[in-house]
């Protein structure tokens, strides 16, 4: 076992001219080394099954406490509204140096990893981090370098995370003790104050998400899979919508679960692993994912063990965001080399707790901006404090804590991939169906598998169509394995009346969320937004 009495201390050197004294450095250790070296430092423990499974001080991100670096290039091309708030060079350096010399003589794990498949597209990151359970994170979350490109490995981005090390608001310009500061001029993101882990790879892809439209690719908040017929699919949807449990579908090759590029010549994945949202995970009808958390490698957050040390992923009594971290070929059945072709489907999944939106609607252009601009689902009462009734969530480009550049930018650029490629967009509804959460019922998987299946295979293309009113939505009149009253969400509630009432006021907070975008966009997209009117 390695210990810090058995790595000798030395200066590890950052880049920009940044070193940290005297450190004890695990570099690129592997899956067992990182078992021992967490258990040993008292930051998890090893379950029957075989993962390592972790608890945090922070069972989620903290988006309100991630800033940008104002400089002459990110003052011009970051849109400072929402999740993207400036901060000043000087309170970053101070950060750092702080935590540079809180650093020195400390036992710290390095992975020198990819954040991309595509060669052309990636970039080279050293993650730096004081607990060996995000080493093993960050080996699972990032695509790791073959021998060969480990010996001239070259960091352009530094992450530096180090969650004892606490910020002062008061002396450094943080909202609070916990921070991640994004720095694109010195290519650094430095962070502290939490062990939630999604916050290292959540981090990096923020940096993507800036630089990729510059090179006309578009950075994607989505799953996506491949068909027999090499026809990708991509799933855009926030967490809870079912874009990780819907793109792990048997009989079709999974390219990656939450983050990817769409080029000229196809898609990339991000990652080389998959963290999947495990509450509630059921053997039967999710058996893929099901399985990772049972494998050793994998990383549990905030998963409950029962009293035989076996994962209990139905108990939420430490958080609702239990997480599965493990590598992506832990899944059978997935794509070489994570990357595809140009999709040919594009899907939005939402979770509408208000159970008025179609299990599936075909989207025109101007709707797909909308939807994806809006970037639309709902929390349900119970998931956080307070929350007594259905709550209506807008998420820009269905990711806005990590999308630096102006939604419009973004929508404008899927837009032209979708208008370049020929691709079919769907809006699906995996959330209530009959009645709002607590009167209706949550949409069967198996239904919305064969809607998914429908769309994809073509088997749509030549079904009629009606139109929904309020939201203005085209609906299929007939899906195979799918009951008719199930397709229109008015013939799917027993007080029709008390369905037209609820689709109104969603329809009132749509149009009162897009507010705040309608100077960004064409007449036509402000157009195809919902009538509370009808």
């Amino acid at each position: 076992m390695t210990t810090p009495d058995t790595i000798p201390a030395k200066d590890f050197n950052l880049g920009n001219g940044q070193t940290i004294r005297n450190a004890h450095v695990h570099l690129n250790p592997g899956v067992d080394e990182l078992y021992n070296d967490a258990i040993r430092l008292g930051e998890g423990v090893k379950a029957a099954t075989g993962p390592l499974t972790v608890r945090t001080n922070k069972t989620g991100r903290s988006p309100k406490d991630r800033f940008i670096v104002e400089d002459a290039e990110t003052k011009e091309n970051v849109w400072w509204e929402g999740f993207n708030v400036p901060i000043a060079a000087s309170v970053f350096d101070n950060l750092l140096e702080k935590m540079l010399k809180y650093a020195d003589g400390k036992e710290l794990f390095v992975q020198q990893v990819f954040a991309g498949t595509d060669p052309e597209h990636r970039i080279a990151c050293q993650m730096i981090t004081e607990m060996a359970y995000h080493s093993l994170f960050i080996h699972n979350m990032f695509v790791r370098p073959t021998p060969q490109e480990l010996q001239n490995f070259q960091a352009e981005w530094t992450v530096l995370n180090i969650p004892s090390f606490k910020a002062d608001p008061a002396v450094d310009g943080t909202r609070t003790d916990t921070f991640i500061l994004v720095n694109f001029g010195k290519k650094m993101i430095i962070a502290g104050g939490t062990q939630y882990a999604g916050e290292n790879k959540k981090g990096i892809f923020g940096v993507l998400n800036y630089l990729l439209p510059a090179k006309g690719v578009m950075p994607m908040h989505c799953s996506a899979n491949v068909g027999p017929e090499d026809d990708v699919a991509l799933f855009f949807g926030l967490s809870g919508t079912g874009k990780t449990t819907l793109s792990a579908d048997p009989s079709r090759k999974l390219i990656g679960d939450d983050e990817h590029g769409w080029t000229d010549r196809g898609v990339f994945n991000f990652e080389g692993g998959c963290y999947a949202k495990v509450i509630n995970l059921n053997a039967e009808a999710e058996p893929a994912i099901y399985q990772t958390t049972r494998n050793y490698g994998t990383v549990l957050e905030n998963v409950v063990l029962d009293a035989s040390g076996t994962p209990d992923l139905n108990d939420g009594s430490l958080t609702e965001n239990t997480r599965s971290a493990y590598p992506i070929d832990q899944i059978a059945n997935i794509q070489p080399g994570s990357v595809g072709g140009i999709p040919k489907n594009v899907v939005f999944l939402t979770a509408d707790a208000f159970g008025v939106l179609p299990p599936l609607s075909r989207l025109t252009p101007e709707q797909m901006m909308y939807q994806f601009i809006s970037g639309f689902t709902a929390k349900i009462p119970g998931t956080e404090e307070g929350v007594t009734d259905p709550t209506p969530t807008f998420s820009t480009c269905f990711g806005a804590p990590f999308m630096p550049r102006h939604p419009g930018e973004y929508a404008r650029l899927l837009a032209q991939k979708v208008k370049d490629s020929g691709a079919k967009v769907w809006l699906v509804n995996t959330g209530w169906t009959g009645g709002k959460y607590g009167e209706g019922h949550r949409m069967s998987i198996k239904h919305t598998r064969a809607l998914i299946n429908a769309a994809l295979s073509g088997e749509l293309d030549g079904v009629e169509f009606t139109r929904d009113p309020f939201f203005n939505l085209e609906i299929p009149a007939e899906v195979p394995g799918v009951p008719a009253e199930v397709l229109n969400p008015r013939d799917a509630w027993a007080d029709k009346a008390a369905y037209d009432e609820t689709a109104k006021k969603l329809a009132r907070m749509f149009r009162e969320n897009f507010k705040r975008f309608e100077s960004g966009v064409d007449q036509a997209v402000t157009d195809s937004m919902p009538n509370p009117d009808a």
